[in-house]
């Protein structure tokens, strides 16, 4: 078998063909494609002629592929306008090789066969083949997009400007909660900017509170946060409290916004204000509110708290006051109070008592300028002792005062008090007003009222108790020349004038008919008195319409009212009084007669004790004389009769030698040496003698005395009787205190013991003859009851004084006082 050779440059022939039939086998399928391809595809060289055009390109564009190979693609889609701008692009790619607009989309103008300019999406790559770039395009129609976006657009802008245009506030935000629509309603509303807020700081960020107010609300209870959430929210009424601007409420109805799958894309609210209408509603139910009040009440103080009351309440103040001025108007006191649930202000309200004066605090100022106060600077706009500090300190922060004026000018205030800042309002001043004149009128009225009431109680007060007069009041009206109308007379006039008094103008004639004719020059210079309008009285003997003749003394007051003199007076029967007086002139005179004699009596008994006690003396002396030689003689040395004769006998000797002092002080001037001496030595002397044989502690307080003028002898007698009745009637173991200091204009010794004591009804006895406390007599303590008499006379001659009243620790206290 013969073994064929191929030639190699047939080999590569072959191979050729087969590549080019492949490649064209490609193309071909690439071409039918392509031609499937909804979207146009298009080729263009480096001269930007067209050397690919599908089926779609010719759907698309008009142009069948044998017209459009082969020319220029400008020509063929690009619209007039565009073409140099286009040349331009291409020219920079052929220099370039770089073309900025390869692999992106683009939305481009295009032009069609028959000039009709549309919109496209182009896709551009850019390949180089042999150096020379390759521009491939694919492109579709995208009218329906643009005219769906455009007309969206459209609707964006329509709904933007109904948004805009609208006064009610918008608020939306998308599928993550963040606000994404904030129309300017909305953004005037909150004093703020469209600035993107999370649902969650929407109420911080917007200064939302609930519809008391003041509660700030939670992020979750924002309607639009509700809303985002899933619930629908209808008619909620929320507080805008934007900083520096007066609170605002509105109406929020919000609710969720979702894809027809059930996405959430978000939510929306609506806020429309009701401050106005809300506003408008708080007035009128304040003005029914206060009209119940004042309805109800049954005192002036109870109305004008009503009416404070339901004002404070229904605008959520925190505090409301009646302030009244007092009677004599020098302090406006407050009257009433109120403050509102859950807010703390004790030492602030309450029902105590509180005044200020004119000028002072809110009431005070109000009541000085008489007119209305609105601050919101409680530390600085107002003279205060001190309260609105205190109020501050509890959270209130404006204040409004409005007077409540009747007839005699500012009768009280309405105060208020708001625990958050409140901006001037005509309307609430309009009402405030009528409210205070309305409680002025009330209070004037009640108080009117009041007054008749009291009046008429006090008629009824002042008949009663006249009735009960036996006096005659009377009150007349005084006519020139003489005439005198009685406008009343009471019932006293039966027992003073015997009879009813004439009404006519007979009443000065008949009045002189029956005084007795002595006493008429008395009655002629009252009636002139009187006639002059100086009070005037006199006393006369009247024969009474019953014939009884009376003594009657009239006392006669006159007033002037319009003009007119008005006398009132009254007519007392004193006929018992003047006889009583006669019989009283009697029996002064008998008394006085017996005062004589007893004093005659007394003065008798007085130089017969001091005769007596002179007498006694000399045989008493002789006694205790004789009584000592016995005692000295050895055989009685030890009787004990002697014994109890020596001191039987000095207590008689001590006893005459009291009672001739006591007659020699009482009967006249005292005969005393008195010489300067040392009181502080003296009693020094006296306590250290007395301490030798006292049964109790006697202890010395005695300073640096001044020298006194005095008689050495009766002033150590003065204090030897206040030692010894001292330790006498103090037990044994009880204290003995002699303290003794001086002043600028006497000397005074105290002598207090801690003893038996004196009741005390006896203290003032103490120092008369002969008396004993019933403590000394119950326990049998002897004594003659002289011994403080003549202790008292002995000071008194020196010109001081002693008193005697209970120790500070039970006993008795002696106190003698010398001057300097």
């Amino acid at each position: 078998m013969a073994t064929h050779r191929q030639d190699p440059a047939s080999a590569s022939e072959d191979t050729l063909r087969t590549e080019r039939d492949e490649a064209l086998r490609t193309a071909a399928r690439l071409r039918a494609v392509l031609d499937c391809a909804h979207d146009a595809f298009i080729s263009m060289d480096a001269a930007g002629r067209v050397t690919a055009w599908n089926t779609a390109a010719e759907q698309l564009f008009g142009w069948t592929g044998e017209e459009a190979v082969g020319r220029l693609a400008t020509e063929l889609m690009i619209p007039p306008r565009l073409r140099e701008a286009h040349d331009a692009g291409m020219a920079r790619v052929r220099r370039t090789g770089i073309s900025e607009l390869s692999g992106r989309r683009l939305e481009l103008t295009a032009v069609d066969r028959n000039d009709r300019e549309f919109p496209v999406e182009m896709t551009l790559q850019l390949q180089h083949d042999r150096g020379e770039p390759i521009f491939h395009a694919f492109l579709h129609d995208i009218t329906a997009r643009t005219t769906a976006r455009t007309e969206l657009r459209q609707e964006r802008a329509f709904l933007q400007a109904l948004l805009n245009s609208l006064d009610t506030g918008v608020a939306a935000c998308d599928s993550d909660g963040r606000l994404a629509q904030f129309n300017p309603a909305m953004r005037e509303i909150h004093g703020l900017g469209p600035l993107p807020v999370a649902a969650d700081s929407w109420a911080p960020a917007r200064h939302l509170v609930a519809a008391d107010g003041r509660t700030p609300l939670e992020p979750d209870q924002v309607p639009l946060a509700r809303a985002w959430a899933g619930e629908t929210v209808q008619h909620e009424e929320v507080v805008v409290c934007a900083p520096d601007r007066p609170p605002r409420r509105f109406l929020a109805n919000a609710r969720p916004i979702d894809a027809a799958d059930g996405r959430r894309l978000g939510a929306v609210v609506a806020m429309h204000e009701i401050t106005d209408t809300y506003r408008a509603e708080m007035l009128r139910r304040c003005r029914h509110a206060v009209t119940e009040g004042l309805a109800e009440a049954v005192t002036a103080r109870e109305a004008a708290m009503a009416a404070a009351t339901a004002v404070a309440g229904g605008f959520g103040w925190a505090c409301a006051e009646y302030w009244e001025v007092d009677e004599e108007r020098h302090r406006i006191v407050r009257a009433g109070s109120w403050h509102r649930d859950g807010i703390d202000l004790a030492g602030f309200t309450g029902p105590g008592p509180l005044s200020f004066s004119i000028g002072q605090g809110v009431p005070g100022a109000v009541w000085e300028r008489a007119a209305d106060i609105w601050t919101n600077d409680l530390l600085g706009d107002l003279t205060d002792p001190g309260r609105l500090p205190l109020g501050h300190r509890l959270g209130l922060r404006a204040a409004i005062g409005m007077p409540v004026h009747c007839g005699i000018g500012v009768a009280g205030a309405l105060v208020f008090f708001a625990d958050t800042p409140v901006g001037r309002d005509d309307d609430i001043l309009a009402l405030l007003r009528d409210i205070a004149a309305r409680t002025g009128r009330y209070v004037e009225r009640r108080r009117a009222e009041e007054l008749n009431l009291a009046l008429a109680a006090a008629r009824r007060d002042f008949n009663r108790v006249i009735e009960l007069v036996n006096d005659c009041v009377w009150s007349v009206r005084f006519e020139p020349p003489d005439g005198w109308h009685r406008l009343y007379v009471s019932p006293g006039e039966y027992g003073v004038f015997g009879g009813q008094l004439p009404s006519s103008d007979t009443f000065a004639h008949m009045m002189t008919e029956h005084i007795h004719p002595d006493d008429l020059p008395q009655f002629r210079h009252y009636q002139q008195e009187m006639a002059a309008g100086r009070a005037a009285e006199f006393e006369c003997r009247f024969t009474g319409f019953d014939g009884v003749v009376r003594w009657v003394w009239c006392r006669g007051f006159p007033r002037f009212e319009d003009g007119v003199l008005y006398l009132d007076g009254i007519a007392t029967n004193v006929t018992e009084r003047r006889e009583m007086a006669d019989r009283r002139e009697l029996l002064l005179a008998r008394e006085q007669e017996q005062v004589r004699r007893l004093q005659e009596l007394d003065r008798m008994k007085d130089e017969l004790v001091a005769v007596v006690s002179h007498e006694m003396r000399n045989p008493i002396a002789i006694i205790a004389a004789y009584t000592d030689s016995l005692l000295e003689e050895p055989e009685f040395a030890g009787r004990t009769e002697l014994g109890a004769i020596e001191r039987t006998s000095a207590h008689l000797l001590h006893l005459v030698e009291d009672l001739l002092d006591l007659a020699r002080f009482e009967t006249g001037p005292a005969l005393l040496d008195p010489r300067p001496l040392r009181l502080d030595r003296l009693l020094r002397q006296a306590v250290e003698e007395h301490r030798i044989t006292a049964q109790v502690d006697l202890v010395a307080e005695i300073g640096p005395l001044p020298v006194v003028s005095g008689e050495s002898a009766r002033l150590r007698q003065v204090v030897d009787n206040l030692l010894s009745n001292a330790i006498k009637y103090t037990p044994p173991g009880g204290t003995v205190t002699v303290g003794a200091y001086a002043d600028r204009e006497a000397v005074t010794v105290d002598v207090t013991d801690t003893g038996i004591g004196i009741p005390v009804e006896q203290y003032p006895k103490l120092f008369t003859r002969f008396f004993r406390a019933s403590t000394a007599v119950e326990r049998k303590i002897k004594g003659t009851g002289l011994g403080l008499a003549v202790t008292k006379a002995v000071v008194e001659a020196h010109g001081g004084t002693i008193a005697a009243a209970p120790g500070p620790g039970g006993g008795t206290r002696f106190t003698v006082t010398l001057p300097r």
